[in-house]
């Protein structure tokens, strides 16, 4: 049975395709692939960036966008032409709203392999629209499908996140007009980790007590120095390079994995008579076409298939293996942060307080020349 799972799952694969993928890990090659519209002379310039925070340095470099109260139009060719008749569409790619995002839009385009994307704006016509789109307290994840020239807005809203972290967003349309059962759920005990923590792997003693950095044994105390005034010299530190970080335990492969739980279809009960609703015959680019008050935003990760899986492993390579990481850096960010705030109250109040007095000299000054 798990070799008839493992089998099916490799000839999908096999069989899948990818049109258009971009990670941005390759310095300044992005501006090769990239068209920065001319359509208008005032949009806001993207830059290629990782952000304040990261679960990863390299990982986590993305297009940013790098001005306020900018419209920004910026566009890409696919590999090649994606024509969906009888497979599956899946668009995602990441979001990162690390300003804090009062009013702006994280959404992107897929669009005809014909549009000329020095062109591209608000007003080229697409054949779908998805992402985020955040103004105030409307917060949402738009999804508009061009269907024979009219513009068809999903039926149900979709929050979208409010934090400042990197969120993934996956959109599937699939050929065969069903959709997701609403009653059927994940069983709890589901095992869809390929790997699990392996319960015999021990910390080796002494772990714990290996410092993060050491004196440099071949500092050499200045001869200007003068313990009076400097105190007494101390050898500067360096990494050390016994230190191995904190420790993590050996993973092994999960015996109860399943592989992604898959939830099962049925008919679409709005269904429309028209066989090849779902279909774009002629996808070729996709684009961000994007308002934003206060700018910021990182874009990564993009993937264009024709395969549920290959996008499932990309975002696990490049999105959620990180995730975790990139959480405990803000977090450590924000105390950072609160600990500059904290040092620096006290010198403020000294400052209005100095201010006070000088004021109220002022006062008694004038009063006593009146």
């Amino acid at each position: 049975m798990k070799s008839l799972l493992f089998l099916t799952l490799f000839n999908s694969l096999a069989q899948s395709r990818i049109y258009f993928s971009e990670t941005f890990s390759d310095n300044d090659g992005w501006q090769n692939r990239w068209i920065q519209s001319t359509n208008v002379d005032t949009y806001g310039k993207f830059e290629r960036n990782n952000g304040l925070f990261h679960g990863d340095y390299e990982e986590a470099y993305g297009l940013r966008t790098s001005q306020d109260a900018k419209f920004y139009a910026i566009a890409s060719k696919f590999n090649q032409t994606f024509d969906n008749k009888d497979k599956d569409l899946v668009v995602q790619f990441t979001v990162k709203h690390e300003q804090n995002i009062d009013c702006g839009g994280g959404y992107a385009k897929i669009l005809s392999s014909k549009e000329n994307l020095s062109k591209f704006s608000g007003d080229t016509t697409y054949f779908l629209m998805f992402g985020p789109d955040i103004c105030g307290s409307s917060r949402k994840v738009h999804v508009i499908i061009t269907y024979k020239g009219e513009n068809k807005l999903i039926k149900h809203e979709i929050n979208a996140p409010s934090d400042e972290l990197t969120h993934q967003y996956t959109l599937v349309i699939k050929p065969n007009q069903q959709i997701p059962d609403p009653e059927k759920k994940k069983p709890s005990n589901w095992a869809d980790e390929k790997e699990i923590i392996d319960p015999n792997d021990k910390k080796p003693e002494g772990w714990d007590d290996i410092p993060q950095t050491i004196q440099d044994v071949n500092a050499v105390k200045p001869e200007d120095w003068d313990e009076e005034l400097d105190g007494e010299w101390e050898p500067p530190q360096i990494p050390n390079p016994e230190y191995k970080g904190e420790w993590q335990p050996r993973r092994i492969p999960n015996p109860d994995y399943k592989g992604p739980w898959v939830q099962p279809m049925i008919d679409n009960p709005d269904f429309i008579p028209d066989e090849e609703i779902y279909r774009f015959s002629d996808m070729g680019a996709i684009g961000l076409d994007l308002w934003q008050v206060k700018s910021g935003s990182i874009f990564d990760n993009f993937i264009v298939t024709d395969s549920i899986e290959e996008a499932h492993e990309f975002g696990k390579n490049h999105w959620e293996k990180y995730k975790n990481a990139e959480k405990k850096a803000k977090e450590q960010l924000d105390e950072e942060n609160r600990k500059k705030q904290a040092e620096s109250a006290p010198q403020q109040d000294a400052s209005e307080a100095e201010v006070g007095e000088e004021i109220g000299e002022d006062i008694i000054d004038e009063h006593e020349e009146l």
